[in-house]
Formats: structure tokens, C-alpha cells, sequence
């Protein structure tokens, strides 16, 4: 089994109102992870990074929005897909994240 390092699979920590009150109530936080990344592999790079337990993890596929550059004499581009993982804790466990 391969080991799982934590900083390629997770981008970064999304800071948004939805994911704020997702927070607030269910425990649940928000991350914007690598493509390619699994379930399990979300988990146990979570576990790792933030010495946590994770119980559910859930992944979305985010279709990238379509921009007409007006620079560019108004042609379409797309911007790229992304994927976003819901993270579920235990209620006794907390994570920090800082908004930069």
C-alpha cells in the first residue's frame, strides 16, 4: 500500500459561508482536494495532517465555470475542474483553519 502524503492531496481549506455553517452544525469541513484523490485517501491524509478521526468523508466534482475574455476579443475559456471533499468528525474534535 502506497503512504499518503497529505500536502499533495489536499489543496487547501475552503472558507465560505456555506462551508462555515456546515461547519458550525454538523462538524463538518470543507477542503479543495487534488483530482485524482479517493475517499480514503482524503481520510487518511486528514488523519495525518491535523491528528484527527475522520467518519465520513464526501466528494464533489466541480465543473469549472465558462469566461468570456474580453481581452481577448470576447473568445470562451473554460476553467478547470476541481474537487471538493466534505469531511465529517467525531463532535468532540475541532480543526483550525486560518482564512489567509
Amino acid at each position: 500500500m502506497s503512504t499518503v502524503i497529505p500536502n499533495k492531496i489536499i489543496e487547501s481549506a475552503l472558507v465560505s459561508e456555506k462551508s462555515s455553517l456546515v461547519g458550525q452544525n454538523a462538524n463538518t469541513y470543507v477542503f479543495k482536494v487534488n483530482t485524482s484523490a479517493t475517499k480514503n485517501q482524503v481520510k487518511k491524509a486528514i488523519e495525518t495532517k491535523f491528528d484527527v478521526n475522520v467518519t465520513k468523508v464526501n466528494i464533489l466534482n466541480v465543473k469549472g465555470k465558462t469566461k468570456r475574455m474580453m481581452n481577448l476579443r470576447g473568445k470562451i475559456r473554460k476553467k478547470s475542474d476541481w474537487k471538493k471533499a466534505y469531511v465529517s468528525l467525531k463532535p468532540e474534535q475541532r480543526i483550525e483553519i486560518i482564512q489567509e
